[in-house]
């Protein structure tokens, strides 16, 4: 398989994600275990960014592979730091989007890496490109009520 067809796969895997996790309540637990302000709202524009960023990382993998492994990058991220460490330190509690994570997120990503035949600079730039992507909505939900941000003042 190339580069190119398992970002696609990894693109379909991240929509199962997001299915697993609105059908066992994310924003329920995102708010009680990872104490995030989260709202479906969010939830959906969230995800709505991501499956583009899927498209665009297929659509770069054959030209610009190390942007693209940025998508591959954001799963692992995603799977790490929000289900499968969450789950650990909640003792046993389900993330959901967990399983997910671990039989959909961990293969292809790293057969996403693999495939590429990426080096070390390589992993370390797309990394930071997957966590930079990580990042932003989480920094955005905890921004969005400091009170130079809010809307609703006069």
């Amino acid at each position: 398989m190339t580069l190119t067809e398992l970002t696609w796969l990894a693109l379909a895997a991240y929509g199962v994600h997001i299915l697993e996790e609105f059908t066992f309540d994310w924003r329920n637990w995102a708010r009680n275990v990872l104490k995030l302000p989260a709202e479906w709202d969010h939830f959906y524009v969230t995800n709505a960014l991501v499956i583009v960023l899927g498209a665009v990382a297929a659509q770069l993998a054959a030209t610009r592979p190390v942007i693209a492994l940025g998508f591959p990058a954001l799963m692992i991220i995603n799977a790490t730091f929000f289900h499968v460490l969450p789950f650990i330190r909640a003792k046993g509690r389900f993330s959901p989007g967990l399983i997910t994570a671990v039989l959909l997120f961990y293969p292809l990503g790293f057969a996403c890496f693999r495939v590429a035949d990426a080096g070390p600079g390589d992993i370390a730039a797309a990394f930071l490109i997957g966590a930079g992507l990580m990042a932003s909505p989480v920094a955005l939900l905890v921004l969005k009520d400091k009170p130079y941000f809010r809307q609703d003042r006069a």
